[in-house]
């Protein structure tokens, strides 16, 4: 007897096969995301695992030779995770014959050196351009169209550049299909070993030198109604929606139906060309000081990022089907210098178009930025609205901003860019990496709750208090390597002294000092870091003053808490003054008396 299904019933079984396919993936450790609390971890044979990571140069593994020498300052750097590029161009050098030789001697040299690896998929786009898409591809302009701009206005600029457009159905096809191959063999040879954690799909998406592709198809489909798949997201996410997109749209009625131009606002005048810097001029002072945060000509822009989105979300589909490891995409923030789109790739993963990428690929686990930004607090603030969890899988060999990242930010992974590099790699960072590699199982049991946290200082800032457990800890910056001042018998302790006055060389002193706490019971606390001095003060019921107990540096070892200096007299004022020394683990109990 034949039976025919409905097509809601069939869609539900899909949704059962493939919720079934999940949870026997994460039973067999199957790298995944999970929630805890307000986190999102990365979960690898069933644990959270946070990676202390680096981004290797592009090309470093297209050679395995050249790997060989990479390995060992990856090892003695203390990182734990490699992002690793695979070039589509390498992988298929002639259509549907793929090459896994680099990708399993990248694989079987990480288990040798006990590291795990983030494979990055350099495919249609790195850093708004097409280099690593393979010959056959570049050379067929008409099966694999590229980007038009400027309308063909400005001779300099116009015609279609080395951009492969959004709008190539066989280019996206094409890229799916070799990336859902990629992912089978990895599955193949990884599927027990788990050796490969995550990927990033693509890079650095987005057009540059203009707003929007203008090639005759993007103008059509621009002049065309807005879908209404993302009508319908927008409508039902409403009083959700990330602020300065929200106010783009209100600020049009909230339609919900009509043009690109008529539901988001006019996209750039045809007589603008997009210059290579927003300097000041051609912006004005104040402009170039507050206008990075905001959208510009916010048709084009959200009518790329709707379009760069639709594409990935096949490739990622793909891929997935294959394979189902966490992915993301990552992006090439706005800022002062570059915040008109096309100074920066136009339809990025930015913060304010995540939306329009949350709507066009739901796949997409994670929209992450290459943070090289100054202002890293606030990026990272901008990067976890609406639950996005937060991985920086580019960004500088700031050990403060890892520290940071970790501890207030809740970050999956941290990796530095090139740190394949001539030089090793600093002993800042990798001490750090030490550090919080030490301190990571009491931190990943505790992300999403208000027991971790970070803080960070420079040479003259104020004070800063935090209330953590059961107290109010107040920082303030002292510096590397501080030393108390000698005590006076009897004598109150009062602060440190000022740079150059004894306790602090201004020439050993960090510009910036960062600081990881973990409140561990009702009066026990763990510290990674250092630079700074720490005050107590009760929160709770009882005696107002708070002494010292216990005041431990140490390490742990396979787990188990190992002592190896006890501080007490004139290190810690007599127990009334705690102060932390740079990449030191210290563990501090605290007592209450009248």
């Amino acid at each position: 007897m034949r039976v025919r299904l409905t097509s809601a019933f069939a869609v539900l079984l899909c949704v059962a096969s493939m919720t079934l396919a999940c949870a026997a993936q994460e039973a067999a450790g199957v790298p995944h995301l999970q929630r805890q609390g307000s986190a999102t971890q990365l979960i690898v044979d069933g644990k959270p695992y946070l990676a202390m990571a680096g981004e290797l140069s592009n090309n470093a593994a297209t050679s395995l030779e050249n790997m060989d020498t990479i390995w060992p300052k990856l090892v003695a750097g203390n990182l734990n995770t490699a992002l690793i590029g695979v070039s589509w161009a390498q992988f298929e050098p002639v259509e549907g014959q793929y090459n896994y030789v680099q990708l399993d001697g990248v694989i079987a040299k990480a288990r040798e050196n006990h590291m795990h690896v983030i494979l990055i998929w350099f495919a249609s786009w790195k850093n708004g351009t097409s280099s690593f898409a393979p010959y056959w591809v570049k050379k067929d302009y008409q099966r694999f169209p590229r980007i038009q701009i400027n309308d063909g206005k400005t001779v300099s600029l116009s015609g279609p550049l080395e951009l492969l457009s959004t709008f190539g159905d066989e280019t996206r096809d094409a890229d799916a299909k070799a990336f859902g191959a990629l992912m089978k063999h990895v599955g193949e040879v990884d599927g027990t070993e788990h050796t490969v954690l995550m990927v990033q799909v693509e890079n650095e998406v987005g057009v540059l030198r203009d707003t929007r592709d203008r090639s005759p198809a993007a103008n059509r489909a621009f002049a065309g109604p807005v879908p209404a798949k993302l009508m319908q997201y927008l409508e039902a996410h409403k009083d959700s929606l990330i602020p300065e997109f929200r106010d783009v749209w209100a600020a049009n009625g909230y339609k919900n139906s009509g043009t690109w131009e008529e539901v988001f606002g006019p996209g750039k005048p045809a007589d603008v060309v997009i210059p290579v810097q927003t300097t000041s001029p051609p912006m004005s002072a104040l402009e170039h000081s507050n206008s990075w945060q905001s959208l510009h000509w916010p048709s084009d822009e959200i009518f790329m990022a709707w379009n760069y989105a639709l594409y990935l979300q096949k490739v990622v589909e793909t891929g997935k089907a294959a394979y189902n490891i966490p992915m993301f995409v990552n992006g090439w923030l706005q800022q002062p210098n570059h915040a008109w789109p096309g100074t920066y790739p136009s339809g990025g993963p930015l913060p304010e178009v995540h939306d329009v990428w949350r709507a066009g690929a739901p796949s997409v686990d994670i929209l992450a930025p290459d943070l090289y930004l100054e202002y890293f607090d606030e990026v990272c603030e901008r990067f976890t609205r609406n639950g996005n969890p937060l991985f920086i899988p580019e960004t500088s060999t700031t050990p403060a901003n890892a520290i940071v990242a970790v501890g207030k930010y809740n970050t999956i992974g941290f990796s530095p860019f090139g740190i394949d590099g001539n030089r090793p790699i600093g002993a800042d960072l990798a001490g750090t990496y030490s550090m919080l590699e030490q301190l990571a199982p009491m931190i990943l049991a505790r992300q999403g709750t208000d027991a971790v946290t970070a803080v960070r200082m420079s040479q003259g800032d104020a004070p800063k208090s935090i209330k953590l457990g059961n107290y109010t800890l107040t920082f303030t910056y002292t510096g590397r390597n501080s030393r108390l001042p000698p005590q006076t018998k009897g004598q109150v302790a009062g602060p440190p002294p000022p740079p150059g006055a004894g306790s602090v060389n201004p020439n050993e002193g960090p510009p910036e000092a960062a600081v990881v706490l973990i409140a561990t019971g009702a009066d026990e606390y763990y510290f990674g870091g250092g630079g700074m001095r720490v005050d107590f003060a009760p929160t709770t019921p009882g005696p107002g003053n708070v002494g010292l107990g216990d005041v431990q540096e140490g390490k742990f070892v396979d787990g188990k808490w190992v002592v190896t200096r006890q501080i007490a007299g004139d290190d810690d004022a007599q127990g009334e003054i705690l102060v932390l020394r740079s990449n030191n683990i210290v563990r501090v109990t605290l007592y209450r008396y009248p």
